[in-house]
């Protein structure tokens, strides 16, 4: 009897758990059909992959809508990313047929309703990455099934174009340019149509991303074309403001490409670039981070940026925070973002055993302030240098050259975005944050400092719950931080306050004030005495953002 009344409870089970399923979707463009897969105990997921959200693109074109499909389609497999040049930047991989997005829709014991969405735009300096990250042993990098399952939020990943074919202009309407972002665009208004009948919420869209994609999240909410459709957004170590986001001589640029591929410069360029192959116009981007040095950081060389097109972007981003009025935003930096640039640029700053100069340092910083000239390399040395000790330590004036690219790249162009934002916010409210988790490649026998914070790219692991899904390799300190960043997250996605969401947080984290500059210092250490904060680097950010743009070149560098 026990027995029989054990098959009775896993028949019931079992058909319970198969219920808890979409099943087949049926879209704008037609039928689709995912994984659904057993998470524990009253838990189960719909994964969809590789759903096409519009056409091939053409060439130097905008997006146009998928024609559509007979038949149910069977979405179970990552696509192709958009064509890109390869790691080794000697060959190209990808395709042209490559606008698709990936869904995750976690269920409880009923299948999922009016969830609220997050979409991840990717990052990638607009020359690499994909809809699914990295991959390592079949993990990969932008997998959204833990911060869905545990943030209970329907999690979206999209590709988009990079390098010469997302983002090539002449400045004018011959190649607009932002083609990119405009893939972008039709993702999240392909997701805004579309996303009730996966159980989601089309009014509860939040937009987030990191780097290159945390810069997109604050285009995307600058566009007039997205105003109404997107309730929250979050840029990670990336805004509209970074010295590499917009490419201000694109017509420069697209003749380079074209002497590559063996395109004229004269009124036939445009045309003959149309016909180029897909793969020397892709290879025409390569960039060398190890051509980097302190008078040549990799930072300027990153060319393949949005443009000022006077259509997505009608202006420059300072004059288009009316759009994101209603828009609730966060926005942070890593305490060592500038780290992976910086290293290319200093070869020896990871070296514990060989100095580095000072004047690398000042070579660094004169041509971050070149524009204004010695008057402003002497002004941001003095200040960079001003806790230093009479005879600097090695360590010193290494966390110097950190520093001085973490606040040039990404520090001063997150607050340049928080302050707009708040100083036009009507609806909208504004949270600022600091990682300062220790990277985990820092210490003894391994290959960066023992003074190593938060390097760029660091908040990638924590957001899409690494920790859980792969535990080795992390502390349980780690894992509560993964935990933190996945409550405030999906906090935010479902209410617009990270505080509230139903998910517990370690600490009330405080709306972003202009003058108090309230920030929250994310770490796996928090505590309510230590994690909220005031005027991030105040006397660095003032320096860039006021004092830097005031000062006149001297006469000798005229």
């Amino acid at each position: 009897m026990t027995t029989l009344g054990s098959l009775i409870v896993l028949a019931l089970f079992v058909g319970t758990a198969s219920a808890t399923s979409l099943g087949t979707v049926y879209t704008e463009s037609g039928a689709v059909r995912g994984d659904n897969i057993f998470l524990g105990i009253g838990r189960r997921m719909d994964v969809f992959k590789g759903i096409p959200f519009a056409d091939i693109p053409g060439r130097f074109e905008k997006p146009r809508r998928h024609p559509g499909w007979d038949g149910v389609m069977r979405a179970m497999d990552y696509k192709p990313r958009c064509m890109q040049l390869t790691m080794q930047q000697d060959d190209v991989r990808g395709s042209e047929d490559c606008l698709y997005l990936n869904i995750w829709v976690p269920h409880g014991r009923k299948v999922s309703t009016n969830l609220p969405v997050m979409i991840w735009i990717f990052g990638g300096g607009f020359l690499t990455g994909g809809s699914m990250g990295a991959n390592f042993l079949d993990n990969f990098l932008y997998d959204g099934q833990e911060l869905a399952d545990r943030g209970d939020v329907i999690v979206v990943t999209l590709g988009y174009r990079v390098g010469s074919l997302g983002f090539l202009s002449t400045g004018d309407a011959r190649i607009p340019g932002n083609y990119g972002l405009w893939d972008q665009q039709a993702a999240i208004a392909w997701v805004h149509r579309n996303i009730r009948v996966f159980g989601g919420s089309p009014n509860s869209i939040t937009i987030f991303g990191e780097s290159a994609g945390g810069a997109s999240v604050n285009f995307q909410i600058l566009t007039p074309y997205n105003k109404g459709i997107i309730k929250g957004a979050i840029s990670q170590s990336g805004t509209a403001f970074c010295p590499w986001a917009i490419n201000r001589n694109p017509l420069k640029l697209a003749e380079q490409v074209a002497l590559q591929v063996n395109c004229p410069t004269d009124d036939t360029m445009v045309a003959c670039l149309k016909t180029v192959d897909p793969w020397q116009l892709t290879l025409a981007a390569k960039m060398d981070p190890m051509a980097g040095s302190p008078h040549t950081p990799v930072a300027l060389m990153l060319e393949f940026a949005p443009v000022i097109d006077g259509d997505f972007l009608p202006d420059e981003p300072e004059k288009l925070f009316a759009n994101a009025e209603d828009v609730d935003y966060i926005a942070g930096a890593n305490d060592m973002d500038g780290h992976v640039f910086t290293m290319f640029d200093v070869s020896n700053l990871n070296n514990p055993f060989e100095e580095t100069s000072v004047e690398d340092l000042k070579a660094l910083l004169g041509a971050y302030t070149k524009e204004k000239g010695s008057v402003a390399q002497d002004a941001a040395f003095n200040l960079y240098s001003s806790n230093w000790e009479p005879e600097p330590t090695w360590e010193s004036v290494k966390r110097a050259v950190v520093d001085v690219g973490t606040d040039y790249i990404f520090m001063m162009p997150t607050q340049i975005a928080l302050f707009m934002h708040a100083a036009h916010a009507k609806n909208g409210r504004t949270y600022s944050y600091l990682l300062s988790e220790p990277n985990r490649a820092g210490g003894v026998g391994k290959p960066y400092p023992t003074w190593m914070g938060a390097d760029h790219m660091d908040d990638l692991q924590y957001v899409f719950g690494k920790p859980f899904s792969s535990p080795i390799g992390y502390w349980p300190s780690q894992r509560d931080l993964s935990g933190y960043f996945i409550a405030y997250w999906t906090n935010f996605a479902n209410s617009g306050d990270p505080n509230q969401g139903g998910h517990r947080i370690p600490v009330i984290w405080p709306a972003f004030n202009r003058d108090a500059g309230e920030y929250l210092d994310l770490n796996g250490r928090m505590s309510p005495s230590n994690a909220v904060k005031h005027a991030l680097r105040l006397p660095f950010v003032k320096f860039w953002t006021s004092e830097f743009p005031n000062m006149n070149s001297t006469s000798e560098d005229e």
